[in-house]
């Protein structure tokens, strides 16, 4: 029986690795992403989204992995919420990957003019939501329900930044009607931002649910 549990972990191990490494390349597109916006660099941008694919591929990777160990295994009771919690963790990763797709995309169609906007505001928003994923999947790895909260405390922070980015944009835009299109693209981005720790908080909560079994709404 012993040898059949090892078994068993061993197979859920590997499975979080899988995540794992969807998360690294999750975080490198937004990381990428955000790069390439700050030094309108369009070869970057391009290469963000040509990686993206091997985000979506490790997502059905991790899908056919769980169909088959439910299949097989049949777990229960906390086993069975560790893999529902890679499920929709790794559905997660996978949109937080598209967000870093759609800020290169912004930052090709933003093109080069240099928009006197202060952006530093965003560069936190990705700095705080890198940290935030960090602490969400160590949360749900090491069953750490501490780690979850500090996730629900970050998102307000990014939702500040985001009201107050949204605030400086928009009047800007009033005074510089000209730069509209630049503008709209930055406003984009900080809405992807502010998505992408929004979809960090449901890992947190995944998280959570794992830790205490019961739902939790970190947003609150």
């Amino acid at each position: 029986m012993m040898v059949v549990r090892e078994n068993f972990d061993n197979k859920l191990e590997e499975l979080q690795a899988k995540m794992k490494t969807m998360s690294d390349l999750a975080v490198s597109s937004i990381e990428k992403a955000f790069e390439a916006f700050k030094s309108k660099d369009v070869e970057l941008a391009l290469k963000v989204i040509d990686e993206d694919e091997a985000v979506d591929d490790l997502e059905i990777e991790i899908n056919q992995f769980i169909i088959w160990l439910m299949a097989k295994e049949q777990p229960v009771a906390r086993d069975l919420r560790r893999i529902i919690g890679v499920l929709k963790i790794s559905s997660e990763i996978e949109r937080i990957a598209d967000f870093g797709v759609n800020i290169a995309k912004s930052t090709i169609r933003s093109g080069n003019i240099n928009s006197l906007v202060d952006i530093s505001n965003l560069e936190k928003m990705k700095d705080i939501s890198i940290t935030m994923l960090q602490k969400g999947l160590d949360s749900f790895i090491t069953g750490d329900m501490k780690l979850a909260k500090e996730v629900g405390e970050l998102d307000d922070e990014v939702d500040r930044f985001s009201d107050e980015t949204y605030k400086s944009i928009t009047s800007y835009l009033k005074e510089h009607p000209e730069e509209t299109d630049q503008l709209v693209q930055l406003l984009l981005i900080n809405r992807y931002l502010e998505r992408t720790a929004d979809h960090i908080t449901n890992i947190a909560e995944s998280a959570a649910y794992l830790i205490k079994g019961q739902m939790y709404d970190l947003n609150a």
